[in-house]
């Protein structure tokens, strides 16, 4: 027998004839839910309810069943080889059914007070994520911080072979990326300085660019794509598996174990990606100015290190360790908050990389204002 739910519905008369199969379950509900919510059942006065071929019904089937039942106007819903349980679970449904005079008035999805209360829900859903993942920094820097006294308790194995896959295997395509970008850093400022004759500075603007602002944050945001979405993906096919309960119950800390070692990788890897993507952004804006502006490579790195201060990169790399965290911490908290189902893995994925792609750009902006009001 299938355990995907399907139902036949009759009328006959003012009786109708709702027939089921397969499981009728919290999780296998889905797509028959949105199928019977679109579904016109006519109007009746009961309805009989045929289990024969149910594999497993729970009290969210039970719930569904009776809300047919409602929408066709039936007072009753009686069960045909139903056992015990089941027809104990349909009887509560039946009790728990609302009253007419407690349902909610159908409202205008568009109007301005649902825009107003869409609105002031998402605010406060901002609001919340962001206190929890506060939350949860604050719980991870304390973990971490209890690994530094007791180095023996990090998982050293676990810590080298995050720092390989989210590391050294994202060198390729940080140094390929970055090198176009600075192409293109030069390309824009060599056609926007030619208009003024000043062509020779587009060797200052790759340098202030990419030192200052691209290399790191390019970095992170091929982080946030690639380490990020990676991180959420097995954290949370371990919650499906239930392998994080079990590291629970074995007495293991889910924080020890899944999130200190990728925070740590992270926290040593990011800066070493982005001194990476540095060197192959201001490779890229060389090779354009040599070739387009005719300033040798000799000219061109002599130039940055007369015109570019070295402020400029100690102002990138420190921004290195914060998004590496931005990116660790974000991706283990929505691992940890998946569900029991594909759905769930899904959906936490794709917040995950829009909430880390947000925090970085957030904190950047909060980065360049402080430097500014430091004279940096």
């Amino acid at each position: 027998m299938s355990s995907d739910p399907e139902y036949a519905y009759e009328i006959d008369g003012d009786r109708a004839v709702l027939t089921l199969k397969g499981d009728w379950t919290v999780h296998t509900l889905g797509d028959v839910q949105r199928d019977l919510a679109s579904q016109d059942f006519g109007s009746v006065t009961g309805l009989e309810v045929d289990v024969n071929e149910v594999g497993r019904l729970d009290t969210a089937g039970a719930y569904l069943i009776d809300t047919v039942a409602a929408k066709a106007g039936a007072n009753s819903v009686e069960p045909r080889g139903a056992s015990e349980q089941v027809t104990e679970l349909l009887e509560q449904a039946r009790a728990l059914r609302p009253k007419p005079e407690h349902e909610k008035p159908q409202s205008n999805p568009h109007g301005f007070i649902d825009l107003l209360e869409r609105t002031g829900r998402t605010v406060a859903s901002f609001a919340n994520e962001a206190v929890d993942t506060l939350a949860f920094l604050g719980e991870t820097i304390v973990s971490m911080l209890k690994m530094l006294v007791r180095p023996t308790k990090m998982r050293w194995t676990a810590l080298v072979a995050v720092m390989e896959e989210s590391g050294l295997d994202a060198v390729p395509i940080v140094a390929f990326l970055s090198f176009f970008v600075g192409m293109v850093i030069a390309f824009i400022g060599a056609t926007t300085l030619e208009a003024f004759g000043a062509t020779i500075f587009t060797v200052e603007l790759v340098g202030f660019a990419v030192l200052r602002e691209f290399g790191v944050v390019l970095t992170a945001v091929i982080l946030a794509g690639r380490t990020n979405s990676a991180f959420t993906a097995q954290i949370g096919a371990m919650r499906m598996r239930q392998e994080v309960d079990a590291m629970t119950t074995l007495g293991l800390d889910p924080m020890d174990v899944l999130v200190v070692p990728r925070a740590y990788a992270m926290l040593i890897m990011t800066p070493v990606l982005t001194l990476v993507a540095i060197l192959f952004g201001i490779g890229g804006g060389a090779v354009v100015s040599w070739l387009a502006l005719d300033i040798n490579p000799t000219v061109f790195f002599g130039r940055i290190r007369d015109f570019v201060p070295i402020e400029n990169f100690w102002v990138g790399m420190s921004k290195a360790p914060v998004f590496g965290m931005i990116v660790a911490l974000i991706g283990c908290r929505q691992g940890l908050l998946v569900g029991g189902s594909v759905q769930s893995l899904g959906q936490s994925t794709t917040r995950s990389v829009v909430q880390a792609l947000f925090s970085i750009i957030v904190v950047d902006a909060l980065f360049a204002i402080f430097y500014m009001e430091l004279g940096v």
